[in-house]
């Protein structure tokens, strides 16, 4: 029973499949219509059985996504792009270039590089920097660390003018920044007027002003990157309210120019910000020269403020032996200018007053004593020796050691910082160079402690009115209550007199 009714079920299968090809092929007749039907009939049929047999889905597939390095790839392909005229231009101009291939065969003798593979693109990417402004100096700064991407920072220094032209932009845009926080000032005015509401009698410190760029803090122009070939960002000029606060915080970076940073003390700006306040730390404590390289020129006198802060090359300086450099800190300086607490190079007087200070004064009538003038601050000054460096928890500040002991004729010297890990620096007769590859955070020597809360401000004066007062006891109660029931029984005799008096005054008119 089994097998017949299987079989019957194939042949109604059959049966339904030939119905079915039959209709699609009389529907086909119909929108064709041939004239001769009946001959072409068996070629239909054919042609209808080849239509189901084709796969009917589509042999076009989703493109795979790029992956990182094709994407990364795509990007640094412009690095090798070569412009027209460009050999015409590096023969005849001088370029402010620098020979990167030579600092990075020196910095691989003391062990020190980012492979030559990267030093080739990091190359690449300071030659389309050179091409697309106008500057004088180009030097490659280093590397900086961050969680989800790194900063490639070079250092730069403009023409004469060619900076001016380039900063018009930024000014107009802090101009109209300024413009909208004095409408938002305008606007909480007005709604004060309707609504007053308490004002708060704290002062903040007076503001320290930023150095003008090309001097102190702001006296060279940084460009970063978070990878060859990607565009240049330059960062902008730092404050020393932004430098203050970078000395008191431990902030990893993430690699975001945008990205803000949460931080105590609260920091006042995003990550270009920080990383530009780190970058000038970095810069005044380890960029370091041979003695005698640099020096002073002698037609310029001391400034009066802050000592001298400019010095030229020395065209006679022959070099200091290896084995010298590599002995004694003595033979390396500073050529960075120091910063002090302000988070200047050169001191300001915040207490001189200006003449909205003295009529503010006036107004107010306050008749306090003057605070004494404060004592200017003067850091150690230029070209000073890496030997008169303070430690930190015993924890010397430099490490000075040869390349090699094996053949110290052809050895480097070079000195790396301790106090700012990821600092390094070498010497080989005239040539020297400084470089940073590191996380951008100094040694401290001892665990990170975050700077106290200060003490909340008062809500308001302390006053006999609003102190409250011990409770009395159970006699100075009875007291009371005895002293006030004699009052009350004077005051009724008084009132009782002063009756009987005005009635006799009646009776007698």
């Amino acid at each position: 029973m089994h097998r017949a009714e299987e079989r019957d079920l194939r042949r109604c299968r059959v049966a339904i499949k030939i119905y079915d090809h039959l209709t699609r092929v009389l529907i086909k007749v119909m929108d064709e219509r041939p004239d001769n039907a009946a001959d072409v009939f068996e070629d239909l049929s054919l042609e209808v059985k080849r239509s189901q047999l084709q796969d009917r889905q589509s042999t076009l597939r989703p493109s795979p996504e790029p992956t990182a390095a094709l994407t990364l790839a795509q990007q640094q392909k412009g690095l090798f792009s070569q412009g027209a005229g460009d050999e015409q231009e590096e023969g005849l101009v001088e370029t402010p270039l620098p020979n990167l291939a030579e600092q990075s065969f020196f910095f691989e003798q003391v062990g020190v590089g980012l492979g030559r593979e990267e030093t080739q693109r990091i190359f690449l990417a300071l030659k389309q920097l050179v091409d697309t402004h106008l500057l004088q100096r180009c030097r490659f700064w280093g590397k900086i660390l961050g969680t989800e991407a790194n900063y490639t920072v070079a250092e730069v220094e403009y023409r004469d003018g060619a900076e001016e032209e380039e900063g018009e932009a930024e000014e107009t845009h802090e101009d109209e920044e300024k413009e909208g926080e004095a409408r938002e000032k305008d606007e909480e005015e007005v709604v004060e007027e309707v609504d007053p509401l308490p004002k708060s009698t704290y002062k903040p410190p007076p503001t320290v002003p930023k150095e003008p760029r090309g001097s102190g803090t702001n006296k060279f122009t940084y460009f970063a990157c978070r990878e060859p070939g990607l565009p240049w960002v330059r960062l902008p000029d730092v404050t020393p309210a932004q430098i203050t606060v970078a000395r008191q915080i431990r902030k990893l970076f993430t690699g975001q120019l945008d990205a803000p940073v949460v931080s105590y003390p609260p920091f006042p700006g995003n990550e270009a910000n920080y990383l530009r306040a780190q970058i000038a730390r970095i810069s005044a404590s380890t960029q370091v020269s041979p003695l005698g390289f640099y020096h002073f020129d002698e037609e310029e006198g001391e400034e009066e403020e802050g000592g001298r802060d400019n010095f030229v090359e020395n065209l006679n300086f022959e070099g200091i032996s290896v084995q010298e450099m590599a002995e004694s800190l003595s033979a390396w300086v500073h050529h960075v200018q120091h910063i002090n607490k302000q988070g200047r190079c050169v001191w300001v007087n915040l207490a001189e007053k200006t003449e909205e200070d003295f009529e503010e004064e006036a107004e107010e009538e306050e008749k306090e004593e003057q605070p004494d003038e404060p004592e200017p601050e003067v850091g150690p000054p230029l070209l000073t020796p890496l030997s008169e460096d303070a430690e930190i928890n015993n924890t010397p500040p430099w490490s000075i050691r040869l390349s090699s002991h094996l053949i110290p004729q052809y050895a480097v010297a070079y000195v790396r910082s301790n106090l700012w890990p990821g600092a390094h620096a070498y010497a080989c007769g005239r040539k020297f160079e400084n470089i940073y590859i590191g996380w951008g955070l100094k040694f401290l020597g001892e665990p990170y402690t975050p700077p106290v809360l200060p003490q909340p401000q008062q809500a308001y004066p302390s006053g006999p009115e609003i102190t409250e007062a011990l409770d009395p006891s159970l006699e100075e109660e009875q007291a009371l209550k005895a002293a006030l029931e004699e009052q009350q029984a004077a005051q009724e005799e008084n009132e009782g007199l002063e009756a009987e008096e005005e009635e006799e005054e009646e009776e007698d008119d």
